[in-house]
């Protein structure tokens, strides 16, 4: 059976503390099976990044909001749908446009880093693109343009390459 993410990195966290310290720390399985939540934990928080994009599972995502985005007098879906359909999109985005130069923030669900580039490592980055989740799935579907967005105010775009990311876009065209 293959190790699961968590268990692997507990392992070598383990091994390096057996190696540096020379004291005797219990198993990964070990681990794993006593602090389940703390496994889940490192795995969202240090594996999101592994995660592969399934574009049938992001187009049903985006489907399941599309008329509330063809119609803004319909309520707005579920947070769970809003959060899949958001950053299913964002994670395509950073699969279709790889590279670190330019980050693209959709507060509170997520943010990815794409566009090929200069890469930072610390700090605020220099190109930054930052918009609500309506705003950004308009953007992903082709129902908004960048530059109509951002002459609207709902598309915040700082740094020169910040705007690339129109390229890449749309990502799930609605008709």
């Amino acid at each position: 059976m293959a190790a699961s993410p968590c268990r692997s990195a507990l392992r070598f966290a383990i091994n390096r503390i057996d190696t540096i310290f020379n004291v005797p720390v219990r198993t990964a399985g070990y681990i794993e099976a006593v602090f389940p939540r703390l496994c889940r934990l490192w795995e969202a928080t240090f594996m999101a990044a592994r995660r592969t994009v399934d574009p049938l599972k992001t187009l049903a995502a985006v489907t399941t909001v599309a008329d509330w985005l063809r119609d803004d007098t319909l309520a707005a879906p579920p947070r769970t749908q809003l959060a899949e359909a958001v950053r299913a999109t964002a994670r395509t985005l950073a699969a279709v446009a790889p590279g670190s130069s330019v980050e693209v923030r959709v507060p509170p669900f997520v943010a990815v880093q794409c566009i090929a580039g200069p890469a930072h490592t610390r700090g605020n980055p220099p190109n930054v693109v930052e918009t609500d989740p309506r705003t950004w799935l308009l953007l992903a579907t082709g129902l908004l343009s960048v530059d109509d967005a951002a002459a609207t105010g709902a598309l915040q775009l700082s740094g020169s390459r910040a705007r690339e990311i129109a390229a890449a876009l749309p990502l799930v065209p609605l008709s």
